[in-house]
């Protein structure tokens, strides 16, 4: 079991109460709860009571927050009427993230962006020479996007890569140093300065190469050194206010740039130990619920409150949490945890489908439709081979044709992955139709 005792306060950092937190980002906070509640009662579930007085304290900010919504419900209605359009097919491979190897997409990969059944491409080291090489790659992916025969070809694929810094870069450029080096950095100003720093350079290095995602950064609060995330340089702190702060910095510097963030990997991976890795094998992190809500959850909250975009949920499972599945399996934990505690109104992205920890569960296709069924909306297919993309696509085409997953709720998650597409970069757009 791993030792829940106090993080240390690094230097003029004081610990801060998570309901602070929790009024910065209200407006997001009561929008979530409105969306969810309804949502959750369509559907014969009862809300939480937690969700209740979520909506009985955002009463004083109703009228920001019913702008909020009508402007949302406004931009939304190009990409509700594309979703209304689709075809099965096409609405699941919009929720599908394909990967391949080698440096030139396949063809195989290139048909199912033409024929509308491809939400974006993520890209690993293996995919890169050199700038003119990938850039070309990244423009041929663009180019076939970009077909009228795509109905979705006014939308900016999701183009995405690992770019935290340190050790864990896809591609040349910033950011140099690591979450570890930048949490290390002697005060207060100088950490904060130096994730500004970096975030920024991740978001510009990434426009440059023509991608518009990072899955970045890690708010893991690690607990000893040598541990799963400290031994690849993934974590700030030890301290959860500075994983939140430095997280946030990197989160807004990047996001200014028009690429989108990825808060990872939620509700946190900071308590597994050296050999604990979900890509290998089956990871439980054994924590109280206390201890995952105010210290693991805690950066999240600062996350959510500076406008993350996206939210990767891990493959471990938090059975303190209240469930016994890997969390981006678990409902209790998507939905309770992410959406109706925290107040998340973004992209969520699972971690690699074919993760090692997943094994017991079966097949790709039985993985994505409970993932989906989760409350998952992007699936990420890692594997390198457009043919895992394929399968994901066809567990989630099977769950929308037979019911097993809610065709309203299949659309709406699709509109919203569209939104998130409509605002990015691309290159045969620019800055999007934002």
């Amino acid at each position: 079991m791993v030792s829940e005792a106090a993080p240390a306060t690094q230097e003029g950092e004081r610990a801060v109460n998570p309901q602070l937190l929790r009024r910065v980002g209200g407006a997001s906070v009561a929008v979530a709860v409105v969306l969810l509640v309804a949502a959750n009662t369509a559907a014969g579930q009862r809300p939480v009571s937690g969700a209740t007085s979520q909506a009985g304290n955002a009463a004083a900010s109703a009228s920001r927050v019913g702008k909020a919504a009508a402007d949302t419900a406004s931009a939304q209605r190009t990409e509700a009427a594309l979703a209304a359009t689709l075809s099965p097919a096409q609405l699941a491979g919009q929720r599908v993230i394909y990967s391949y190897s080698g440096l030139a997409p396949p063809s195989a990969l290139l048909k199912l962006i033409r024929h509308g059944e491809v939400g974006g491409v993520i890209f690993f080291g293996g995919n890169f020479a050199s700038y003119t090489q990938f850039t070309a790659a990244v423009a041929k992916l663009v180019a076939n996007n970009s077909l009228a025969q795509n109905p979705a070809h006014n939308f900016p694929l999701l183009l995405m890569t690992d770019q935290e810094g340190g050790l864990v870069r896809r591609l040349p450029g910033a950011p140099v140093d690591s979450e570890k080096a930048i949490g290390s950095l002697p005060t207060p100003h100088q950490r904060a300065v130096a994730a500004t720093a970096a975030g920024r350079g991740a978001g510009q290095n990434l426009l440059n190469f023509g991608l518009n995602v990072n899955l970045a950064p890690v708010l893991g609060v690690f607990r000893a050194p040598g541990d799963f995330l400290d031994q690849f340089q993934r974590s700030y702190s030890m301290n959860p206010v500075t994983v939140s702060r430095l997280g946030s910095l990197f989160i807004t510097a990047q996001q200014a740039t028009g690429v989108a963030a990825t808060a990872k990997h939620f509700p946190g991976l900071g308590a597994a130990t050296a050999s604990q890795n979900t890509d290998v094998a089956p990871v439980t992190i054994t924590l109280s619920k206390y201890t995952l809500q105010t210290v693991d959850e805690l950066p999240y909250q600062s996350a959510i409150a500076a406008g993350v975009k996206l939210v990767m949920v891990s493959w471990a499972k938090y059975p303190n949490l209240g469930s016994a599945r890997p969390a981006g399996l678990s409902s209790v934990i998507v939905q309770g945890q992410l959406r109706r505690r925290l107040g998340f109104t973004g992209v969520t992205i699972t971690d690699a489908i074919g993760a090692g920890a997943l094994r017991s569960i079966g097949s790709i296709q039985n993985r994505s439709l409970l993932a989906a069924e989760a409350g998952m909306q992007l699936i990420l297919s890692a594997a390198q081979t457009p043919a895992e993309g394929e399968n994901v696509l066809a567990g989630l085409q099977a769950g929308y044709n037979d019911g097993t997953l809610s065709r309203s709720a299949f659309r709406a998650t699709v509109t919203q992955i569209l939104t998130l597409r409509s605002g990015l970069p691309d290159a045969s757009i620019g800055s999007g139709r934002a």
